[in-house]
Order: C-alpha cells, then sequence, then structure tokens
C-alpha cells in the first residue's frame, strides 16, 4: 500500500504538460492523477470529507444515526424529567426534587466507566467534581461533564435554588455500540479488536446526602447476633 502512493506522490510531483502533434498544430494535454486524500500525502491532514467518515465518539446521538437510523439509544432515562407528581398536602414533608441526565455513546468500556461511576455514587456534587479532578482514568472527564451539565439543568429548568444543595443519588453505566474489527499480526494471520462504546446516567437529588449510601456498617456484637439469629431460622428440608 505504501509502494503505492509513494508512486503516485512520485507522478504527481513530476507529471509535466505534454505536446502532441496533431496536423500542424500543439495540442496540450496533462496527465489525469486521480486525487489521493491521505494523511502520508497531505501532510498529515485529512479532507473534510473524509473525516466524516471515520466513525468516533459521538455527543449528540450522530454514531446511532449513521449506523442504523432505527437505534435511537437510550431514551426511557430522560423522560423521568417530565414526570408531574400530584400536589402535596400541608403537612407533608416536601418532595424533594431532582434531575435525570445521561450521556450516549462514550468511547470508552462499560467495565472500565463502572469504577468511576460507582466511585462518585452517594456523593455531593461539589465533593464529586473535587474528587473526578484527581482520577487519572480518561471516563472520568465524561462524567464530570455530565455532572456539571445535570447541575445546570436543575438550576435552570427543575427550579433548585442553590446549585450545591445536590448529591448523586444514581450513578451507573449501560452498554453503547461495540464495532469489530482486525489486527493485522504477523506471518498472515489477524486478530479481532472491539471497539467499545457506553452510556453514562446520573440522577442528583436537591439535599444533602445521607451518611451510609449503602448499609450502615455494624458492630462484632451486631454481626454476631445476625449470624445467630440465621442459623436459628434455618429449616431441615422434608422435616416437621
Amino acid at each position: 500500500m505504501h509502494k503505492v502512493l509513494r508512486q503516485i506522490s512520485q507522478l504527481r510531483l513530476h507529471s509535466k504538460p505534454l505536446l502532441e502533434p496533431s496536423s500542424g498544430n500543439a495540442i496540450q494535454s496533462l496527465a489525469v492523477v486521480p486525487a489521493v486524500h491521505h494523511p502520508m500525502l497531505t501532510g498529515g491532514q485529512v479532507s473534510v470529507s473524509a473525516s466524516r467518515d471515520l466513525h468516533t465518539a459521538a455527543g449528540s446521538g450522530g454514531l446511532c444515526a449513521k449506523w442504523n437510523k432505527n437505534n435511537h439509544g437510550p431514551r426511557k432515562w430522560l423522560e423521568y424529567n417530565k414526570t408531574v407528581h400530584p400536589p402535596q398536602q400541608n403537612d407533608e414533608e416536601p418532595r424533594k426534587a431532582y434531575v435525570c441526565h445521561m450521556r450516549s455513546n462514550i468511547k470508552y468500556s462499560p467495565d472500565k466507566m463502572w469504577y468511576i461511576a460507582a466511585f462518585v455514587r452517594g456523593m455531593s456534587v461539589d465533593e464529586a467534581l473535587k474528587q473526578l479532578n484527581f482520577v487519572l482514568k480518561k471516563g472520568a472527564t465524561d462524567v464530570r461533564e455530565t455532572i456539571l451539565e445535570a447541575q445546570e439543568m436543575a438550576v435552570h429548568n427543575h427550579n433548585v435554588e442553590y446549585k450545591s444543595n445536590l448529591w448523586i443519588a444514581e450513578s451507573f453505566v449501560g452498554k453503547g455500540r461495540v464495532f469489530k474489527g482486525m489486527r493485522r499480526h504477523a506471518r498472515g494471520r489477524y486478530g479481532h479488536v472491539e471497539y467499545k462504546h457506553c452510556h453514562y446516567f446520573v440522577r442528583l437529588e436537591e439535599g444533602e446526602p445521607p451518611v451510609h449510601y449503602y448499609q450502615e456498617p455494624q458492630t462484632p456484637q451486631q454481626q454476631y447476633d445476625q449470624w445467630m439469629e440465621q442459623m436459628r431460622s434455618r429449616k431441615i428440608i422434608n422435616s416437621l
């Protein structure tokens, strides 16, 4: 392939107008060489039409629309923002405001993104943004930008008074598109490559984050009592 490109470049450089005698008049003809859009021949730059054909991380859903018009990616998560709740009574506790946001088709493995999504789960928004500045992973940038977008949505669209009075109630990842390709190896062999994409979902809720997002830690005595209760509640199969 490189030899062909080198020959074409030489033809383009050394091509000169030719003189062909015809009925006593010299007709000037130019050597026609097909245009080649290759980074090696164009100084490392790819044309605009060629760059559009490359599939990269799509932030606005262009990836799905290009490869499959019937697949629009996840839609249900954003529909929760349109939920209309019934009015509350005077003696009821005020319902906490929330906002759901997502970013689809991130060029990152969902297995790697899971660690970042689980890391910020249960934190306040300010604390999560501070911690993500020190996470040396590619997906941390997308998670941070998604949280900032959700914070702006909560203030402008969902009547949240203070943008710092939010915490991350849900943060999880979904599997996106997977492009399969081949990688050349020695001796004429090849290997399979998978270019994975993922969807990141987040839900911010108004108020202070809970002290223990997961199970509350137990003392050794509480763990022993729970274990004894499980042992005594066992049942022998086929017995009275």
